[in-house]
């Protein structure tokens, strides 16, 4: 089982609800494009935001079984992604993780994504396989 970097991280249950609850403020006006994300946040280049509510139902499941540490359905979740498309802010080689999206109907893993960065609550959704991306604000 893979446990996600930002849990394994975190290192105690007390330290991850530290950052659960301190998170929340530095959501509580998301982007809503590139260029104000941008210029309000250096650190959140994504394309735009998205509410949370706003997720399709298998988004909602994924991120809780990141926050779980898993099982997870498929071989490739929790592998690094790269940010080859360099949407996504700068960092570090293993900064970012990847996770499967379910897409009903699909047989295969689907265009879906959510993207992890290694700080709580910044999680990435994309629909089109890693053309665009929005930051899941889970503050609406």
């Amino acid at each position: 089982m893979r446990i996600p970097p930002r849990i394994a991280a975190a290192g105690s249950a007390v330290a991850v609800a530290a950052a659960l609850f301190a998170a929340p403020a530095a959501y509580a006006a998301p982007a809503s494009t590139a260029s104000a994300a941008s210029a309000s946040s250096p650190t959140v280049r994504a394309v735009g935001s998205v509410c949370y509510s706003a997720l399709p139902s298998q988004a909602h499941d994924t991120l809780a079984l990141i926050a779980k540490g898993g099982p997870f359905p498929y071989s490739q979740d929790g592998t690094v992604f790269r940010n080859r498309e360099r949407l996504l802010p700068a960092r570090a080689t293993s900064y970012y993780h990847e996770y499967t999206v379910k897409t009903p109907g699909s047989p295969t893993r689907g265009a879906r994504r959510i993207i992890t960065g290694q700080k709580a609550q910044e999680d990435y959704y994309t629909a089109d396989h890693y053309a665009s991306f929005r930051l899941v604000n889970f503050g609406c």
